[in-house]
């Protein structure tokens, strides 16, 4: 037992000894620590200049939309030039922005239309570091290292998703809204000096290893070759890569269902459960909410030490299945312990199937459309997302066993779906 506890915890710090790795997990985490700040002083100082909720919604809207609709172009150009590149000057275009906000604001110069300009423009510059960040990894590490680096990049924004708009709430606190734009600015430029270190690993003109395993993935499409290489071709060459293998459709499908149950679900649904069902407050639904994140990290950990490598196609579906008993056993729950145990074991079973899921699409799919792909998986989830939150907002006002019993039929179809496919079944 000591001895398997001790290979588990090599095989996590494994990728840590790896400089570039080390740079990639503090840049990856100091980016999202200032998306996190950003967030908090976007909102606050908007709030002050206006005193208007509504105002509030249109600056978040308009560095929302841009990164939804430039999300394929960045990962179009990320695959034309390299994730490394991309990454590193979207890190020092937003760290401007942050630092000129900043310095406006403590002028006392902004406008609530200056808001939404830098908004924006942040929106649209992170629209070309997302989809770089997701498939950099292939270039820093082997592939046998994929899944344990996926669980420490995954831990690591976990806890910049947490720390990030504490801390940020805490700065506005003690000094103004200004000062953390500032902050989040140097965020912005130490990750983008983080990413300029980063050495990819050389790669052999030949790669015996991909030779060999040819066969064993002869279904999947070969990388696109665009009719011509302008942009809207190049992207339409990732979307017909995307959607030609079954395998990376029931990827695509399996997070827009997860992502329907969890959007609004996680949101609407666990504020309303802690409110109504469980008769308590806010500190209830923190406790749901740190059940998910804690049950996620947990799981993220235990699938990033394992040696094996299972087979992606059941994991998926298991996934599916676990989510759907999990949502079904929410909307009957009438205790709080029972509906925290829940709610971590579905976070435990999100962060597991996560580190492989991530580590097949960056394994097997061309590094040539890595971007691309994960650029359509992105967008797709942009979109689902809202739908999700009004579905669960407008099902909410007749309880949550209404909106956790669609989700678990919707993921029970889901999983039913994947385990119909012999393709899919076999993917490892």
């Amino acid at each position: 037992m000591a001895s398997t506890l001790v290979d588990a915890g090599s095989r996590l710090r494994a990728p840590a000894r790896l400089p570039s790795f080390r740079l990639l997990w503090l840049g990856q985490s100091l980016s999202l620590l200032g998306d996190g700040f950003s967030y908090i002083a976007f909102s606050w100082i908007t709030l002050s200049l206006t005193q208007s909720t509504l105002a509030l919604g249109y600056v978040l809207a308009f560095q929302a939309v841009p990164r939804a609709l430039l999300t394929l172009v960045g990962g179009s150009l990320s695959d034309k030039w390299s994730s490394r590149t991309l990454m590193k000057f979207s890190s020092w275009a937003r760290a401007g922005l942050m630092a000129a906000v900043g310095l406006a604001g403590t002028t006392g110069s902004l406008t609530v239309w200056m808001l939404c300009c830098a908004a924006a423009a942040f929106g649209a510059v992170d629209a070309f570091f997302q989809p770089a960040r997701a498939s950099i990894l292939p270039s820093v590490v082997d592939k046998e290292l994929l899944a344990p680096a996926n669980a420490l990049l995954a831990v690591g924004t976990k806890v910049s998703a947490v720390l990030g708009p504490a801390v940020g709430g805490m700065v506005v606190a003690f000094s103004d809204a200004s000062i953390a734009f500032l902050v989040d600015g140097a965020c912005f430029a130490l990750c983008g000096l983080c990413v300029a270190g980063i050495r990819p690993l050389p790669r052999p003109g030949a790669d015996p290893e991909a030779k060999a395993g040819a066969k064993a993935e002869a279904s999947a499409p070969a990388a696109p070759v665009a009719a011509g290489n302008s942009l809207g071709s190049r992207i339409r060459a990732g979307l017909r890569y995307a959607f030609e293998d079954p395998r990376i459709r029931t990827i695509l499908a399996v997070d827009a269902a997860v992502t329907f149950c969890q959007a609004g679900p996680f949101t609407v649904g666990f504020a309303t459960l802690a409110k109504v069902d469980l008769h308590g407050g806010s500190t209830t639904l923190g406790l749901l909410n740190g059940a998910l994140a804690g049950g996620a990290m947990l799981g993220t950990l235990v699938g990033g030490a394992l040696s094996s490598r299972p087979r992606v196609g059941l994991l998926i579906a298991a996934l599916a299945g676990w989510l759907a008993i999990g949502t079904g056993l929410l909307g009957i729950v009438d205790s709080t312990v029972g509906a925290l145990v829940t709610v971590l074991a579905m976070g435990f079973g999100m962060g597991f199937q996560g580190v492989f899921g991530l580590s097949w699409i960056q394994r097997n799919i061309d590094g040539a459309v890595l971007s691309r792909v994960i650029s359509v998986d992105m967008v797709i989830g942009y979109g689902v997302a809202p739908l999700s939150l009004i579905a669960c907002g407008a099902l909410a006002r007749s309880g949550t066993a209404p909106m956790f019993a669609l989700s678990a039929v919707i993921l029970t179809v889901t999983a039913i779906g994947i385990l119909s496919s012999k393709v899919v079944r076999e993917m490892r």
